[in-house]
């Protein structure tokens, strides 16, 4: 794989274009940018949880401000590997013109990361997937290939996020976001299909990126990008190398903040968050500057802000010294596994902590038993009435279909197509949304007549 090719404003559904037909204050790439900052998917995500219950009295991070924060500590990375990248070779930006913008591509993928997700975090994605494995959607196994039962089997946020930016909804512009080459391939963490996804040991297929609805989508893309194809599989890809520093930027904040919203909600003390983030802070004056604060949450902030620019800074090098494996798709792990031996020993205990301490609090727990509820209720209500022939549906499954909204209504008249197209609908919803829903249909509350 070869910069030149990798990095394209090729834009999906507008690829007869001629690039540089207009001035424009912005780059391809900061379009990307905007456009997503813009879009109803992405302000959903306020109302999403990332991990702790919202909302509350206590402010804790969804997925939108997940995303912003990834977003910019991607931008970060994007950036110093080009700083790094230019100072070897003062004529980089004529050699590489997209270079440049690095940092913008992998600002606009990190935006996008979590577009998919459905409410209740992985919760929902576990919920959706048991209704078909565990649930009444079982019987819709002989009527779907392999491929596509091994799509609802193991719904994937990271495979939606790919369809949502891609997918012509019914009514919509049927160049979805229309968004370049370059930012759709960055999202992409595992280029392989689901059922030849989830293999222990292989970075590139350890879960799956892409539906088999969004297939020829993503082939397409890769073509055109030049990327590898994957010896281990016939179908699949390697990776975009800029998927690594999209991955790292979400691994630095979600590792890091979900201390400091822990130490918020008081599941973790000062002197415990204090322990987990000093030995990465790497600023042998910084306990000095600690015990000058009074405030335990500026401490916190503190300490957060120095891990992320050391893990940052670590992330980058790794990328650019290791950059010809990267670009071979060799390289066989996550970019913060690849850090010096302390650092990488101090993630795995801020892990570990992580889960006995902040993914097992009950309040965590509790809202992931809830969501799951919830979804599997909703697609227990939603599919049979959705996939039922139009001469066998009740009034109940008439009214309940006059409920989605008609951007998600399909003309396929597959079993497929037409579970997606509820998938797309549920998946969309956000946790306030769907839980109101939920006591709708079941009864529980009644709509205000007023």
């Amino acid at each position: 794989m070869n910069w030149k090719q990798l990095l394209s404003a090729k834009r999906w559904g507008y690829e007869s274009r001629p690039l540089g037909d207009q001035v424009d204050a912005r780059s391809e790439f900061q379009r990307d940018y905007d456009r997503l900052i813009f879009s109803s998917p992405f302000r959903r995500l306020q109302n999403k949880t990332q991990v702790f219950p919202l909302p509350g009295a206590v402010f804790v991070h969804n997925r939108l401000t997940h995303s912003l924060e990834v977003a910019s500590v991607g931008r970060s990375l994007g950036r110093l590997f080009y700083t790094l990248m230019r100072a070897e070779n003062p004529n980089m930006d004529v050699d590489y013109p997209y270079l440049q913008e690095v940092g913008n591509i992998v600002s606009a993928a990190c935006l996008s990361h979590d577009l998919g997700n459905p409410a209740f975090g992985h919760s929902g994605e576990a919920a959706i997937s048991t209704y078909f494995t565990q649930g009444a959607g079982q019987r819709f196994k002989n009527e779907l290939s392999p491929e596509e039962w091994a799509d609802i089997t193991h719904f994937e946020g990271n495979a939606n996020a790919l369809r949502i930016l891609t997918h012509a909804f019914h009514g919509k512009d049927d160049k979805g976001f229309a968004l370049t080459y370059t930012t759709l391939a960055s999202i992409v963490k595992y280029p392989c299909a689901a059922i030849d996804g989830h293999v222990k040991g292989n970075h590139h297929r350890k879960k799956y990126g892409f539906f088999d609805s969004e297939k020829e989508t993503f082939y397409k893309i890769a073509e055109d990008l030049g990327l590898e194809k994957d010896p281990t599989n016939p179908n699949g890809y390697l990776r975009h190398p800029l998927v690594y520093l999209v991955e790292a930027a979400d691994d630095i904040c979600y590792n890091i903040i979900d201390l400091e919203d822990a130490h918020h909600l008081k599941i973790l003390s000062y002197q415990e968050v204090e322990e987990l983030l000093l030995p990465l802070c790497k600023d042998d004056k910084l306990k000095e500057r600690l015990n000058g604060l009074l405030d335990a949450s500026s401490k916190v902030s503190l300490l957060r802000a120095k891990a992320i620019n050391t893990l940052i800074h670590g992330c980058a090098e790794v990328f650019y010294k290791n950059q010809q494996q990267f670009l071979s798709g060799t390289f066989p792990k996550a970019l913060m596994d690849a850090l010096e031996d302390d650092v990488v020993a101090q993630m795995k205990r801020i892990a570990s902590i992580s889960m006995k301490q902040i993914y097992n609090a009950p309040t965590v727990v509790q809202i992931e038993i809830a969501g799951y509820k919830v979804m599997n209720a909703l697609l227990e209500e939603f599919i049979p009435a959705y996939l039922k022939a139009d001469e066998d549906k009740t009034i109940f499954d008439k009214k309940m279909i006059a409920m989605i909204p008609p951007q998600f209504y399909t003309d396929q008249t597959d079993t497929y197509s037409k579970i997606r197209a509820v998938l797309d609908y549920v998946s969309s919803m956000t946790d306030v949304y769907a839980v109101d829903l939920y006591r709708k249909i079941k009864g529980i509350s009644i709509a205000s007549l007023d």
